[in-house]
C-alpha cells in the first residue's frame, strides 16, 4: 500500500468519524404560544392584533399569539379569574379594580392614552349637564365610561340622575345611528366610524384637557395597554419583552402605513370607513396611540388611580405593584 494511499484512507476515516461524532444542527426553535384576551371590534384592544397577525409580527419576535375576543363584561370575568393570563384590553382602572378585589395583576405597557366623547342628535342637549334626566347609552364595564363619569362630575353633573342603557362596545355605534338614546358615550375607533356614517351628530365638550391639568398637573392619561397576572409576568420577563417588541412593531408599521393599515384595523369596513380610519391614524390626536413601558409613566398611572378613587370606582388606592417595574428592553 503506498504512503499516499494510506494517508488518504486515514483522512477519509477521520472525516467520517468527525461527521458521525459532530452534534446534529439544532432544530429551529418553535415560537412560544401566548393567548391574549381582547375586546371585540371596534375597540382599541382589537386595533393592533389584525396587523400583528397579518404581518406575522408575533412570529418575527418568537411568539405565536392567539387573540381571543370577549365582551367587556366577559373579559373582566375571565381575565380576573385567571382563565386568561394575558389581556390586551387592559385598561388602567380595571387593573386597579382587579387589585382591589384581591387579584394580583400587572399593567405591563401602555398602548393608548385616554380620549372619550359623548355624542347626541337631540337639539335640547347642549352640555353634559343636560344629560341629567336623560337616557345615555354606554358600556359601563369599560374604563372609558368610568373616566366619562369622572370628567362629568368635575363639570358639576350629577351622574346618578342619568339613566344609563348598558351595552357592549360594538353596540354603541348602532345606538347612535338609530338615535335610540338621548346620547351615547363613545371613543375611538368607533367614534370615527360613527362620524363617517353620521357627520352631523354633535359632540359634547367634556373639558378633558383643562380638568386633567387641574386634577393631575399634567396632560397625559395612560388608558389602555397589555396586562397580565403577576405570576405570569414574574415568570416570563422575556415573553413580556417579546410582547412589547411585537406591539411596538405594529404601532410603528401602522403609523408609517395608514392607508394599508386602515382596512386591517377596521375589518369589513367600506371604502368611506377605511378612508376615515386612515385619517384617524395620520392625526393620532383622538386615537392617542402611545406605546410606553408602564414603569415609564408610573406617576401618570397613579394619577388615573386617584381619579378612580375620586369617582368611587374602588375604595383604596391600588398597590404600586400593579405597575410592572422591570425594564423592558
Amino acid at each position: 500500500m503506498t504512503k499516499n494511499f494510506m494517508l488518504s484512507a486515514f483522512t477519509a476515516t477521520t472525516l467520517s468519524l468527525t461527521t458521525l461524532l459532530a452534534p446534529a444542527p439544532a432544530a429551529a426553535q418553535a415560537p412560544t404560544k401566548v393567548t391574549i384576551v381582547v375586546f371585540g371590534f371596534p375597540s382599541l384592544g382589537a386595533f393592533m392584533p389584525p396587523v400583528i397577525k397579518a404581518k406575522k409580527m408575533d412570529e418575527a419576535n418568537g411568539l405565536d399569539i392567539d387573540f381571543v375576543e370577549r365582551t367587556p363584561d366577559a373579559y373582566a370575568t375571565q381575565f380576573n379569574s385567571g382563565e386568561f393570563k394575558v389581556g390586551g384590553s387592559a385598561a388602567v382602572l380595571t387593573v386597579g379594580l382587579a387589585d382591589a378585589r384581591g387579584v394580583k395583576v400587572k399593567y405591563l405597557f401602555n398602548l393608548f392614552d385616554f380620549w372619550g366623547a359623548v355624542v347626541t342628535s337631540r337639539p335640547e342637549i347642549k352640555t353634559l349637564k343636560d344629560l341629567e334626566g336623560k337616557q345615555l347609552a354606554g358600556a359601563r364595564a369599560t374604563t372609558n365610561y368610568v373616566m366619562f363619569e369622572f370628567f362629568a362630575k368635575k363639570l358639576g353633573v350629577d351622574v346618578s340622575k342619568i339613566q344609563v342603557v348598558n351595552t357592549a362596545t360594538p353596540g354603541l355605534v348602532g345606538y347612535a345611528l338609530a338615535n335610540r338614546a338621548d346620547a351615547v358615550q363613545i371613543w375611538e375607533p368607533a367614534y370615527t366610524l360613527l362620524l363617517a356614517k353620521k357627520p352631523d351628530i354633535r359632540t359634547l365638550d367634556m373639558g378633558i384637557e383643562a380638568t386633567w391639568k387641574a386634577f393631575a398637573g399634567g396632560s397625559r392619561i395612560p388608558y389602555l395597554g397589555v396586562g397580565a397576572h403577576a405570576d405570569w409576568a414574574e415568570q416570563n420577563p422575556k415573553l413580556v419583552a417579546k410582547l412589547y417588541a411585537t406591539y411596538q412593531a405594529a404601532a410603528e408599521w401602522i403609523v408609517k402605513n395608514p392607508d394599508e393599515g386602515a382596512p386591517l384595523v377596521a375589518p369589513g369596513a367600506n371604502a368611506e370607513d377605511v378612508k376615515a380610519m386612515a385619517s384617524l391614524i395620520r392625526s393620532n390626536e383622538r386615537l392617542a396611540m402611545s406605546l410606553v413601558p408602564a414603569n415609564d409613566v408610573r406617576h401618570e398611572i397613579e394619577a388615573v388611580y386617584k381619579a378612580g378613587i375620586d369617582v368611587g370606582y374602588f375604595p383604596a388606592l391600588p398597590s404600586s405593584e400593579t405597575i410592572y417595574g422591570k425594564p423592558i428592553p
